[in-house]
């Protein structure tokens, strides 16, 4: 029973700090966009063009692009 004494404290005590810490998360924006990074997955390149020029489409040029890698 004398351990209830110490433990009812302690968890007031820690119930107040997670109050507090979620206050403080909440006020600093933590919570502000909860949608953006799950819904960025679906979003389109803004320059696919770019994107084609780095990939090489004909096999020929995939062992020039890999000798140059490997050389320099």
């Amino acid at each position: 029973m004398d351990v209830v004494y110490g433990l009812i404290p302690m968890m007031l005590i820690f119930g107040f700090l997670v109050v507090v810490v979620f206050i403080w998360m909440a006020k600093s924006g933590q919570f502000d966009d909860l949608d953006g990074a799950a819904n960025r997955i679906f979003m389109e390149d803004e320059y696919p063009e770019e994107t084609q020029k780095i990939a090489p489409t004909d096999p020929s040029d995939k062992k020039v692009a890999n000798s140059e890698v490997t050389k320099g």
